[in-house]
């Protein structure tokens, strides 16, 4: 190659690098402004923002597009103190890095008006509309006002006169022409002096004095304060002059994500999830910490419980970053609750959201926690009627449509005109579509369908790879034994060996009595088979305490009473009850769910008490005959040892002897064999005294003789 080709394609490689550096500059990001902003959301955006403006290149500027949802309802529940927290921050020196672009979707309105003010610029979509920002507040405060002026004045985008107008409804704004030919807002004093002067040639009143002001897209781009009407990010990104605008999700943007694993297995107990929350706690004191990588394969069990760890879930504290789901079997009942907590979620394709679990969750519980329910749905951006319906299937879930906007709703009948001060003109403006069917539980299409998940996934490894990690993060500090014996305990068929192995143990104890192997094997099967139980939150001490009481009574029915009677029935009922609810969280079912899980309970109880009465028929046809065995069984006495141990006299010693009646025999007497005389009795004949006789038989103290 010529030194000239080299030279050319040096240069193309340099100009290449320069261009991918300026594509990489005008690039933007954008952030999602939660409306009403609460603190947690104002920390979580300045904590976004942060990292945003540690990844600015050197020397330029990163522009950020904070977007405003398009139905931003509910801004007069913003705090003025949250707002002004995060409208002070954007304009300090630590975002000086960071070009803020508010971008107004909808009609936007009390204290969440405030951070828009700090922008350095305005988008708006067509709908785009700014309102009275002290909607909400009782009264005028001169403070707020003052606040208002100042933050606007730091950016200068924003006229004094439209924020006069925003923060105090009793002043009037008009787009003023002027005399001299200029044109611009003006507001109160302002306005009376230009017009007791005749300083105006014409003017258009945009907000009227005791009137709340309502500033449109139009007015806003007129009066040069929007940069432009834009459709989406699109065309954002052109009125920009940006190649694109990304959501923030990248490491380049929000920081490598270094994760701890927790798996949510099993029922929920109050045990296991102090131990949970513990754990996670521990896992925040090294810094490194950012995410929770949580797996669920849960029936549920108790929703307060439940409610602990997903408010956790919901609202990650710093430096936590996000807390990421997956449901890789069912998350049950209140197991769903602690799912739905998690963004984003993913699910396995074969996976189970919601249904019938351990908990049959009431209206009650619901209204119970319906603030937490509120704040999940409100941080995950999931519909709060779908979590409820969820979660208790008493509720008939509707999706409603409004017939002005074709906004999507999913709510009850009731829910739907809940807090509104005419019931019968909002049912007006919706229409009624299709009821959800939830009793029985989501699958993953249906749940990405409802915007309750976020995707599909078929391993861990994949949710980890997603979640910007490069591989699947260790499980949250924890003794290993502990994880075995919970992995252990998911074994129905394990549980089904240890009891029927323990009772064998037992029946084997029971017919040698003596502390022995099958004693102390009986008692590890019975420890381990409570120990399993109650790591899986299922088995707490009032059940330990059936289970002895149940075998108790069965030991003392077999020694001490003999027979089967109170004690023997009272112990088997205990015994069986014992084992049942070691194996749930509930006592009595209450839904097809809680049903099967109870029969189930009763067949692994009937079946280990087969292994108690199989364990006596074992232990006497079976293991007498087995050498290893043997000394496990007591012997059976001989029958005949036994018939001469039992005798008071032994006579043989005069079988076929001869001797002499002393007395007549009819048919019994006495008579002399040599020096001892004893009772005899004849062989049924008369033989009279002097006779000479031989005894023929003996049985027992019983002498048989005949005349010789």
């Amino acid at each position: 190659m010529s030194f000239r080709a080299l030279l050319l394609l040096s240069c193309l490689t340099s100009l290449t690098a320069v261009s991918a550096r300026a594509q990489e500059a005008k690039s933007g990001y954008v952030l999602d402004v939660p409306v009403p902003l609460t603190a947690r959301s104002a920390d979580t955006l300045l904590g976004q923002l942060g990292r945003l403006a540690e990844s600015a290149p050197e020397g330029a500027r990163l522009d950020v597009v904070l977007r405003y949802p398009e139905d931003a309802s509910g801004g007069q529940a913003t705090a003025f103190e949250d707002a002004l927290k995060l409208a002070r921050a954007i304009t300090g020196d630590r975002f000086r890095s960071v070009r803020i672009i508010s971008l107004v979707q909808g009609e936007v309105s009390g204290h969440s008006v405030l951070p828009i003010l700090a922008s350095d610029a305005l988008l708006l979509s067509p709908a785009g509309v700014l309102a009275d920002a002290t909607a909400g507040e009782s009264a005028a405060d001169e403070t707020i006002s003052l606040a208002y002026q100042s933050i606007a004045k730091r950016r200068g985008l924003f006229p004094p006169a439209l924020v006069q107008a925003l923060v105090d409804p009793d002043t009037e704004l008009a787009w003023v022409s002027k005399v001299d030919g200029g044109q611009a807002l003006a507001a109160g004093d302002q306005l009376v002096k230009l017009r007791e002067t005749g300083a105006v040639l014409g003017e258009q009143v945009w907000s009227a004095a005791g009137a709340p002001a309502k500033i449109d897209a139009d007015r806003l781009r007129s009066a040069r304060v929007a940069a432009g009407i834009v459709g989406d990010l699109d065309d954002a990104a052109q009125v920009l002059d940006l190649a694109s605008i990304s959501p923030v999700a990248s490491e380049q943007v929000s920081g490598k994500a270094k994760a701890i694993l927790l798996d949510i297995s099993g029922s929920i107990a109050r045990n296991r999830v102090r131990r949970w929350i513990s754990n996670l706690s521990g896992s925040l004191t090294d810094d490194q910490i950012n995410t929770w990588l949580v797996t669920f394969d849960s029936m549920g069990g108790d929703i307060d419980q439940s409610a602990s760890l997903s408010s956790l879930f919901a609202m990650p504290q710093p430096p936590l970053r996000s807390v990421v789901g997956f449901v890789r079997g069912e998350a049950r009942a209140d197991g769903a609750l602690m799912a739905l907590s998690c963004k984003p979620l993913y699910m396995h394709p074969d996976a189970t959201l919601g249904g019938p679990g351990s908990d049959a969750i009431s209206l009650q519980d619901l209204d119970n926690h319906a603030e937490l329910i509120e704040s999940i749905a409100e941080n995950t951006k999931r519909p709060v009627g779908l979590i409820r319906g969820l979660l208790c299937r008493d509720l008939e879930v509707y999706r409603f449509t409004n017939k002005k906007t074709g906004q999507i709703r999913y709510a009850t009948a009731d829910d739907l005109v809940s807090g509104v001060d005419d019931p019968a003109l909002e049912r007006q403006r919706w229409e009624r579509g299709d009821r959800i069917e939830l009793a029985d539980g989501l699958t993953t299409e249906q749940a990405i369908g409802l915007g309750l998940a976020d995707a599909s996934s078929e391993s861990i490894e994949d949710v980890a790879i997603r979640s910007g990690l490069d591989e699947v993060p260790k499980p949250v500090s924890d003794r290993g034994l502990v994880r075995f014996v919970e992995r252990l305990g998911r074994s129905q068929g394990l549980m089904m060996i240890l009891l029927m192995v323990g009772f064998v143990a037992l029946s084997a104890e029971m017919n040698a009595p003596g502390m022995g192997v099958p004693g102390f094997l009986a008692m590890v099967c019975f420890g381990l088979f409570f120990w399993m139980n109650y790591l899986a939150g299922t088995a707490e001490w009032l059940e330990l305490v059936l289970l002895v009481l149940g075998l108790s009574c069965i030991a003392l029915e077999v020694f001490v009473i003999p027979g089967f009677g109170v004690f023997g029935i009272g112990g088997l009922i205990m015994t069986i009850a014992a084992i049942v609810l070691m194996s749930q969280t509930f006592v009595l079912p209450q839904n097809s769910y809680q049903l099967s899980v109870i029969t189930r309970g009763l067949w692994a109880a009937l079946g280990s008490l087969l292994g108690l009465f199989g364990g006596f028929v074992l232990m006497r046809q079976l293991f007498p005959h087995v050498p290893l065995f043997r000394h496990l069984v007591m012997e059976m006495p001989d029958s005949q040892a036994i018939d001469v141990a039992e005798k008071l006299v032994d006579y043989t010693r005069f079988l076929h002897q001869t001797g002499i009646t002393t007395t007549s025999l009819r048919p019994s007497g006495k008579a002399r064999f040599g020096d001892e005389i004893v009772q005899i009795v004849s062989d049924g004949s008369m033989i009279d005294k002097g006779v000479q006789v031989r005894v023929i038989d003996v049985q027992g103290a019983k002498i048989v003789v005949e005349q010789q």
